[in-house]
């Protein structure tokens, strides 16, 4: 297992044919204000690879965009809602198809109020992972260790938690839900990107 740091774009061909696990880190939880600076990506087949974007980036990376917009290739995420506005506002794809591991656990796990990431990796694989790189400044100039490993732990086992949670909606009869949620999603972010990332546009309230 290693964690490769690249510079604006993947190397070509990198990935093995399937799914891929994404993830993002930027400046802030503001999209348009709060620039993308890092876009980690894995094939769950021990790598991890993490694509930088320093100030004032083009963010033209066409091997990253490939992989990104491949009709083929199942998406993973933990809330793709904000890593799917990030890509796309700064990249210009929609990264889809989408499997969101928070929301098949919202979906399965409802004996419980506990989805983030840290709680899914402990209960479904009995492993722990560190955020407390969660709030760091990913916009500088060099990043830590520490920092690229938590990025790369965003990714490192959402091929794992998928398969048991597309198990579980199975098992409950929710996977045609959690999958009408998934495909939803894209334009869940593009709400957000417009100006609704708030207001529930479904409810009956005028407001």
């Amino acid at each position: 297992m290693a964690v490769h740091l690249h510079e604006n774009d993947l190397p070509a061909d990198v990935f093995a044919p399937g799914p891929v696990a994404v993830d993002t880190e930027t400046m802030g939880l503001i999209t348009p204000r709060d620039r993308l600076c890092l876009v980690q990506i894995s094939d769950g087949k021990g790598d991890e690879h993490l694509v930088r974007f320093g100030p004032g980036s083009s963010f033209d990376a066409p091997n990253l965009k490939v992989v990104l917009a491949d009709p083929a290739r199942v998406k993973l995420y933990h809330f793709a809602r904000f890593d799917l506005a990030a890509i796309e506002h700064y990249l210009g794809v929609v990264a889809a198809p989408v499997f969101c591991t928070k929301i098949a656990s919202k979906l399965v796990r409802t004996y419980t109020d506990r989805h983030g990431l840290k709680d899914l990796v402990r209960e479904l694989l009995g492993k722990e992972v560190s955020k407390q790189q969660q709030s760091s400044d990913w916009g500088a100039p060099a990043l830590s260790e520490a920092q690229l490993d938590y990025a790369a732990s965003d990714v490192r086992y959402l091929h794992e938690m998928q398969v048991i949670l597309a198990e579980r909606l199975a098992r409950e009869g929710r996977t045609g839900l959690a999958q009408a949620c998934f495909d939803f999603l894209p334009f869940r972010a593009r709400l957000d990107l417009a100006g609704w990332p708030d207001h529930d546009i479904f409810s009956h309230e005028s407001a």
